[in-house]
């Protein structure tokens, strides 16, 4: 769970926000003079970017007030806060390392390149030790 700083309330749970997309933007400036593909990518087409990614936010069950956020997408931390209308700031930050178990190797599942090898499992029913019998009353 996300401990939001809201710019005019304080620090708050994330379950009083909600995420309101991409930051910065920017309305076209003659949006009649658009055709379809352009009010297209204008509307749906947003940045998907891994790392610092600047985001929009609104405090709706406290002030009630929009603010943007810059948050790393990769390990949620919140790098800066500040109002609407501003730039975003220059937060230097450096690239997160690589996190996590998945293999990057060349016979990994994670890549695709190759199944994973099941030599040492076996899918038959395990055999049962010579001269043993099931109890009185199990069924096959």
């Amino acid at each position: 769970m996300l401990l939001i700083s809201c710019p005019n309330c304080g620090p708050r749970d994330e379950t009083e926000f909600h995420y309101g997309g991409q930051a910065h933007v920017a309305y076209p400036e003659n949006p009649n003079d658009l055709n379809d593909r352009e009010w297209a990518e204008y509307l749906f087409y947003r940045d998907n970017t891994k790392g610092s990614f600047a985001e929009r936010w609104v405090h709706s069950t406290g002030c009630r007030q929009w603010f943007n956020m810059l948050r790393d997408t990769v390990t949620y931390d919140i790098q800066a806060i500040y109002p609407m209308g501003t730039p975003r700031p220059d937060v230097r930050i450096p690239a997160a390392a690589e996190a996590g178990t998945a293999s990057t190797a060349a016979d990994s599942t994670t890549t695709g390149n190759a199944a994973p090898s099941i030599s040492a499992t076996s899918i038959a029913p395990a055999a049962s030790p010579a001269g043993t019998t099931a109890p009185k009353g199990a069924t096959k």
